[in-house]
């Protein structure tokens, strides 16, 4: 939880950005009649109903209500990914769906409405934690990444381009389903290392964390190097990989959290509540 005068400054800045996200993509819709960036706007409304509905009618601790609707967007994306590359691989096979011209300009069906879905839970995800200081240190790695995530899902949409790269960034929701599934259940008091269903858990935690999450973005980001050429002078490449080099940094500190929640699992007392 964010503390003190450097806490409100750290807030004011995320809120500022954010404001200007949403006077951003209003701008494009009214204004540019780019009318399929609604289902950006769908995506906030819906994770936010979501939120309120939990609120309401299960919990109302904030930090409870804020992991029950990410658990929520974790399944709902993880599914749409898979749905749409499962698709893209019946009707055109690994090697034309993997084309540098298939993942930069083309779009997959279903792959920019899945993006828009997603833009606006992280918009929605990023107000709900400053609303309620759901984060924590001066320089809060929650609110940078979706700082980051919101930058480069939004201009892809804009300029349509990108869409499937960042479908594939997506695959790590798979590991964000056991992220939100370990908080839950420590939030409802299961806390036992002995419990069947914590160490399976645990096992499907580090098996999509490193497969899922890391080894897709670090394939991600070879395929970006690989291809650095086909990209031409424009900012989508210097972006993708500044984003690919913040996602892939984030990735070491999540798993050094990871290890530490695992030890700590590991070492606790059944009886002790915390």
């Amino acid at each position: 939880m964010a503390r003190g005068s450097h806490g409100k400054n750290t807030g004011a800045f995320f809120v500022a950005t954010l404001l200007l996200w949403f006077v951003s993509v209003f701008f494009e819709i009214i204004f540019n009649k780019r009318t399929e960036l609604v289902y950006v706007l769908a995506g906030c409304c819906f994770y936010q109903i979501a939120n309120w509905v939990i609120r309401f009618s299960v919990f109302r601790d904030p930090l409870f209500v804020n992991t029950s609707v990410s658990l929520l967007h974790s399944f709902i994306t993880s599914l749409s990914v898979i749905l749409i590359l499962v698709n893209q691989w019946a009707t055109k096979g690994l090697g034309r769906m993997f084309d540098h011209a298939q993942l930069f300009g083309g779009t997959w069906p279903g792959a920019y409405l899945a993006l828009c879905f997603s833009c606006g839970y992280f918009a929605y995800d990023q107000w709900d934690m400053l609303r309620f200081r759901l984060y924590s240190g001066l320089i809060p790695s929650i609110l940078v990444h979706h700082l980051i995530l919101l930058v480069c899902f939004t201009l892809a949409l804009y300029r349509k381009v990108t869409v499937n790269y960042l479908i594939l960034t997506l695959i790590c929701e798979l590991h964000s389903i056991f992220l939100h599934v370990r908080k839950v259940r420590r939030m409802a008091g299961v806390r036992d290392k002995n419990n069947k269903f914590v160490r399976a858990e645990w096992a499907l935690n580090w098996m999509t964390f490193f497969l899922a999450r890391v080894t897709s973005h670090i394939l991600i980001t070879i395929k970006l190097i690989r291809d650095a050429s086909k990209f031409g002078k424009g900012v989508e490449l210097p972006l993708a990989l500044f984003g690919m080099a913040g996602m892939n940094l984030l990735n070491v500190f999540l798993g050094l959290d990871l290890f530490k929640a695992y030890r700590r699992d590991k070492n606790q007392n059944p009886r002790h509540q915390e």
